[in-house]
């Protein structure tokens, strides 16, 4: 017997469902991070006595190092142990959070920020591990269970923190996420399974890694490109329709997009539901469904602008396809690229990641240039058109359309697994993951 094969038979039968619960807080509690300065910013400008523009370079300081994070740690997810990677992260985390709730002003704030932002990025590493405990035909429902935990995280932070934050002042919110973050890191330090790295690259060699893989991998190229053009359309609507709420059409506070974002809350039931899909269909077979989903939602949402009832309800048809279709096509666009290399999985992530947030910032921007200029119709024609875009790639001839049997074949004779490195779950023996 080969190798190969005592590690294919040696192979982990897969990860409980506590486990996979565990990991969805996780990534909830870390996304958290990124998200819930929004809510307390207006409470930091008031609290250090500085314009409301300065407070909003702490939530730009989290983002920025949050994709900074991701260009920078993620690939280590290839070349470290997960355990003590995700156990390290989550604990600097916590402290940089507690650091950033006795700043004395902004600027050590905006620091300290910046450093949670670059260290929170525990869920792009979550993806890769679970493709390593689960067989192939789960990778979509768990995907999908993590990306709820995620959401959860985004939509609570949000509001935990601002209600916190109304009750107690801007830096109670601090102090409960840095609880959080050092409570899941004891948790992950107690139940994550222990790994082997799959590569012994150096770290140069994996910061690279990231645009050779998207120069030679179609399927990532696809993914990165669905992801990107989607969620650009996600972020527009979302930039554009708070001026709207608060417009003259509608005349609402500035709560109000927030409220709208809560109701879309019931969303995060649909990515498990979509990741079964995935496992049975294929990700094609949905990606194609999001974007008819999508590019419905645009029709919908151009509703919107009439205010009253009609409006009210536009908007939320509207924003619960277009959640729906993006969440569903980033659990398909995931088990697409964590099924082509193993051992390149935190890498593959790594280029999807940056491609999915560069579209997103990008998606804000014109959502905005184009509210200014031509109104929510103009919002509305922009999703509809990114959506066209990835419709009409998602049409066009590529490899992914040949059989499975096909692919497999054709995967593995372009595929030389390097020394010690199996399949996608031989790769890990039941002795490393004890």
């Amino acid at each position: 017997m080969t190798d190969h094969d005592h590690r294919q038979r040696t192979a982990h039968p897969g990860a409980s469902p506590r486990l996979i619960l565990v990991l969805a807080l996780v990534c909830g509690a870390a996304v958290g991070n990124v998200y819930f300065p929004q809510a307390v910013s207006p409470l930091v400008a008031s609290g250090l006595d500085v314009s409301p523009d300065a407070a909003a370079a702490v939530v730009t300081a989290t983002q920025f190092g949050y994709a900074a994070g991701i260009c920078l740690l993620v690939p280590l997810g290839d070349r470290l142990p997960h355990r003590p990677l995700l156990v390290t992260l989550l604990t600097v985390t916590g402290f940089g959070l507690l650091a950033a709730s006795a700043a004395p002003g902004l600027v050590p704030l905006v620091g300290a920020s910046a450093l949670v932002g670059v260290t929170t990025v525990v869920a792009p590493l979550a993806g890769p591990l679970v493709a390593r405990l689960v067989p192939k035909e789960r990778l979509g429902v768990t995907g999908g269970t993590l990306l709820s935990g995620s959401l959860a995280g985004m939509l609570l932070s949000r509001a935990v923190g601002g209600a916190l934050g109304d009750r107690l002042g801007w830096r109670a919110p601090y102090v409960l996420a840095a609880v959080l973050s050092l409570a899941v890191a004891a948790l992950s330090a107690r139940l994550l399974p222990r790994t082997t790295p799959l590569s012994t690259q150096r770290y140069p060699a994996l910061l690279a890694e990231p645009l050779r893989l998207l120069r030679t991998e179609p399927a990532l190229r696809r993914s990165c490109l669905y992801q990107a053009l989607v969620f650009a359309g996600f972020c527009a609507v979302w930039t554009g329709v708070a001026p709207l709420l608060t417009g003259p059409a509608y005349g609402m506070g500035a709560g109000a997009a927030g409220l709208l974002a809560l109701v879309n809350s019931v969303t995060m039931v649909c990515t498990p539901v979509a990741g079964r899909q995935v496992d049975r269909r294929g990700p094609d077979a949905v990606n194609r469904v999001c974007f008819l989903m999508v590019g419905a939602s645009a029709a919908v949402l151009a509703l919107g602008g009439l205010g009253g009832l009609v409006g009210v309800t536009a908007l939320v048809v509207g924003t619960l396809l277009l959640d729906v279709g993006m969440q569903s096509g980033m659990v398909a666009n995931q088990v697409r690229i964590q099924t082509l290399r193993a051992e390149v999985r935190s890498r593959l992530t790594t280029a999807y990641m940056t491609c999915a947030y560069l579209g997103g910032a990008v998606g804000s921007w014109l959502g905005m240039r184009a509210y200014g200029r031509f109104g929510w119709p103009g919002v509305c024609v922009l999703v509809a058109a990114l959506t066209a875009v990835a419709l009409t790639r998602h049409l066009s001839p590529h490899d992914a359309g040949a059989p499975p049997a096909v692919r497999r074949a054709g995967s593995a004779a372009r595929r030389r697994p390097a020394a010690g490195v199996g399949s996608d779950h031989g790769s890990t023996s039941r002795r490393d993951l004890a």
